[in-house]
């Protein structure tokens, strides 16, 4: 279990920087950042999920990872 929580984290923070690129790059970071996060959410809600007999709890927790992700970044410096 804690090899998965590790390769797990380990995903969450590649997926972090690599969103944070993109925001980069664009034109409006922050917009681009509350566009993505919404589309993600919008995602979870929406996603099925099969074998458990509590998915609610599985939603909510993924909910809560996505908000937790979209909480670690910052808006860019001002130079």
């Amino acid at each position: 279990m804690d090899e998965l929580n590790g390769r797990m984290i380990a995903c969450q923070l590649l997926i972090t920087g690599l969103i944070a690129r993109v925001a980069n790059d664009s034109p409006d970071p922050l917009r681009f950042l509350t566009d993505f996060r919404d589309e993600i959410k919008a995602v979870v809600k929406g996603i099925n999920i099969a074998g458990m007999e509590n998915t609610e709890r599985v939603r909510q927790t993924a909910q809560q990872t996505v908000d937790e992700l979209f909480s670690l970044m910052k808006p860019p410096s001002v130079d």
